[in-house]
Parts: structure tokens; sequence; C-alpha cells
């Protein structure tokens, strides 16, 4: 492997006081030796021909918080909006479905904005999920979820940082296509599916930056530290 991936993952976890593990993507051209797909039985189809192993893909960021698996462009197929973003589908394939006319017809988005959306170039063969420093293969993008705090550091060690809205899947294709870290705040329809937190966001990392983005995070999330301690003194006068 290029990069030592599990000494990656503790770096990040502990400069950043992580409650959930970094997970690894992985787009692959192929299936990777000795990954188990993912077990979950595939969804009955709803009236518009969707069905898949998970209500959403952003479900596997979930999933891959304790196991290492692979998906197929299948797996994915409950919710058009990620199999757009993740290159496994077209946009004249999942126009017409369901959950995007609903989306539509909220306001939630409009059809001017779809083609905006950022989306993987090169639909893959196999999707990889799992926590970073279990990783089986050098993967394309690592995910965090973070909070408040936790989004202060990041902001302020990768100051090109994005920070993103919706659709939260998005932030995955803007650091594999565009090589760029980015953050979303979230999403309605994502926070529904994955029963993410209110106080969770999420952030997307290019791995092949990881080391120098662990090392700015170490330093920011140590200055941080000694600001904060000095605050907490300085407080003491008005208790």
């Amino acid at each position: 492997m290029s990069n030592d991936w599990p000494a990656l993952a503790t770096a990040l976890s502990e400069s950043l006081h992580l409650e959930v593990p970094p997970v690894a993507i992985t787009f692959a051209d192929h299936e990777p030796d000795g990954v188990s797909g993912f077990d979950a039985p595939m969804s009955e189809p709803s009236p518009d021909g969707r069905q898949g192993r998970v209500p959403a893909g952003c479900v596997f960021w979930v999933e891959a918080a304790t196991k290492t698996f692979a998906t197929a462009p299948e797996d994915h197929g409950n919710c058009s909006v990620g199999s757009l973003t993740h290159g496994l589908k077209a946009l004249d394939e999942i126009a017409s479905n369901e959950d995007v006319s609903a989306l539509l017809a909220s306001g939630w988005v409009t059809m001017d904005m779809v083609p905006t959306i950022p989306t993987v170039s090169k639909k893959a063969t196999s999707i990889v999920y799992g926590q970073l420093a279990d990783t089986p293969v050098d993967p394309d993008v690592v995910l965090l979820r973070v909070n408040g705090r936790q989004m202060m550091v990041l902001s302020d060690a990768l100051p090109g940082l994005r920070i993103e809205g919706k659709p939260q899947c998005h932030i995955v294709a803007v650091a594999k296509e565009e090589g760029v870290a980015a953050a979303s705040v979230g999403c309605a329809l994502s926070r529904a599916r994955t029963g993410m937190q209110p106080s969770e966001m999420t952030c997307a990392i290019p791995a092949s930056q990881l080391p120098d983005v662990a090392r700015r995070i170490e330093e920011t999330a140590a200055v941080d530290t000694e600001v904060a301690k000095y605050a907490a003194r300085d407080a003491r006068r008005f208790a």
C-alpha cells in the first residue's frame, strides 16, 4: 500500500477526538480479492423499479464504521440521487424515478440544479467501504463524521475546504474527481435514511492527500487546545 493507513486513521481519530472511526471509500474496476460483499438482502422493488440493499448509499458510510465490505452498483439502486453522484447511473436513467419526482415536487431541488450536482465520472464495478485502519486497498476518499468543534479544526487546517449542502453524498464525488476536501452540513434525505444525529456533519478528503492533511490537522488541533486552555483559565475570573 502507498500509505500507512492505520497510522493515519489513528492520527485523525486522536487529533479530532472522533467518535466514529474514519471510513475508507474505494471505487474499483474489479471486485477486490478477499473482501466480502455486503450481505443484507436486496429489497423488494418499488413501483418505479428501484431496489437496493440499503435505503441509500450513504447508509454504507454508517455500516462501514464496524466492518469492511464491497458493494455492487445495484446495491445502491434504491436512492436515485446517490446512484447519480457515485457515477452508477446517468441522469436520464433516474430522472423519472419516484424519489426524484418527490424531491422536485417538494421544491427541495429544481431540475435545473440536478445537472450541476458533482458526480463520479466513471462507473465502478465495485465500491469498497470500511474503516480506514483496516482498509485492504488504497482508498480514493476518506470520510469523516464530525461535530461542530471538529469541523472548526478542519476549517482552520484546510484553507481550501469546501462547505457544501445537499445532497450530502456529492462531497465524495468532489473529493474523488476534483481532488478537493469537501464538507457537508448534511441533507434531510440523508439524515432520514442514515439516522445521523442532528449535530453530525461529514467531510470527504482525497485519500492521496491524507498524510499532509493529517499533519495539518494535528498542528491545528494542538493550537486550538492551547487557546481553549488559555480561555478556560481566563474565564475563572468570572466564576
